[in-house]
């Protein structure tokens, strides 16, 4: 399985780079309720706004944060909870951020 992510600031055009972005999976209890988020990986955007491999390792409900203070006074931090239900895929999950508005969807 593989995980990757860019963002996009589509206010001016170009991509994001240093973006600091959290991985995060969720944590359920034996009743199979939600018991909070485990930090699994770090990492920050490169020049093209990319980080191209993230420590996904099984399926399940996980999340990406990140940290957009610097981009957006509006969006200080950006949360994108995801499924991943084919372990064998790649899963590709970009942040597109503009003032006022946010969008992401499933890459490729």
């Amino acid at each position: 399985m593989s995980l990757s992510t860019h963002v996009l600031n589509t206010g001016v055009g170009c991509p994001a780079a240093g973006v600091a972005v959290r991985l995060e999976k969720i944590i359920l209890g034996f009743d199979g309720q939600h018991k909070g988020w485990r930090l699994v990986a770090e990492a920050v955007t490169d020049d093209d706004g990319r980080i191209a491999s993230l420590p996904a390792d099984a399926a399940g409900r996980w999340r990406l944060v990140f940290d957009t203070a610097e981009l957006s006074a509006f969006f200080p931090e950006v949360t994108i909870t995801f499924v991943i239900d084919d372990p064998a895929a790649h899963h590709h999950v970009p942040l597109l951020l503009a003032p006022y508005g946010i969008s992401s969807y499933r890459g490729s």
